[in-house]
């Protein structure tokens, strides 16, 4: 049974490298306003780097606006300025106990800027599945030489992995290519 649980394990760890990928993708802000958009940003809270979604409700109202509400009133000023300083080209407006964050349209120039970084993600996405199927094949081929397997099943396990990489490729391009139209509509 060792081979079955080789690829379940092998998929599993593909499956957690097309999730990451994923969640990268969705900090990429896009025409729309979305909370994961600022969600991830670290925010200098009482001394220690917190990600703004622990320290404060985001809610987005319409498709240019996001809406920042921090638990604690007194944080406010470290949330507008680490969204300042986050490079993500927002200018978020105190009003109050809240905070404001318009998102402008996207300029052709920043699409494309944008569209490099997501290129990069996908790039960074594939070669963490690569490096998972190389890990696999050498525990497959570590299996054929202490005699667990034999070499007709090492080269079967070796075309399955195969098979899943191509699959997580796959499915890793799809969302990239999703992404990259959501980067041109309005």
């Amino acid at each position: 049974m060792i081979p079955k649980e080789v690829l379940k394990e092998t998929e599993n760890l593909m499956k957690k490298s097309l999730e990451a990928t994923k969640r990268e993708f969705l900090e990429v802000r896009t025409g729309r306003a979305h909370p994961s958009m600022v969600e991830g940003i670290m925010v200098e809270y009482y001394g220690t780097p917190t990600p703004l979604k622990q320290i404060a409700s985001v809610t987005v109202p319409d498709a240019r606006m996001i809406i920042i509400q921090p638990w604690d009133p007194s944080s406010i000023e470290a949330i507008q300025k680490a969204i300042l300083n986050s490079n993500l080209g927002f200018n978020p407006i105190m009003d109050g106990k809240i905070l404001k964050v318009p998102v402008p349209p996207l300029s052709e120039e920043r699409r494309q800027e944008l569209i490099k970084i997501v290129k990069k993600m996908l790039e960074e996405g594939k070669i963490s599945i690569r490096t998972v199927r190389r890990e696999a094949i050498e525990k497959v081929r570590r299996l054929e030489k202490e005699k667990k397997i034999s070499e007709d099943e090492r080269f079967r396990l070796e075309e399955e992995i195969q098979k899943l990489t191509n699959k997580y490729n796959q499915e890793i391009e799809k969302v990239f290519e999703e992404k990259k139209k959501q980067l041109f509509e309005e």
